[in-house]
């Protein structure tokens, strides 16, 4: 379930905490990769809803909804 969805049509370089350029898609990977190790440590499951949205649990308790472009937590 890594490679889930396509990068934005915009193209646009973002910065992120080094201070590295890096551009959409691959910051989705990175945010990705980081999520995936959350769950392969057994800190987070992720599933896919029924209308197709992937949807992220901590064990903490708190729940996300990971969109095209963002995250938004739900609990």
């Amino acid at each position: 379930m890594r490679a889930m969805a396509r990068s934005s049509a915009a193209g646009a370089n973002i910065e992120i905490a080094n201070g590295v350029a890096v551009d959409r898609a691959d910051a989705r990977s990175l945010v990705l990769a980081a999520i995936g190790e959350l769950v392969d440590a057994g800190n987070a499951e992720w599933s896919r809803t029924g209308t197709g949205e992937i949807e992220l649990r901590l064990l903490s308790g708190e729940v996300f909804v990971l969109g095209e472009m963002s995250i938004t937590r739900v609990a």
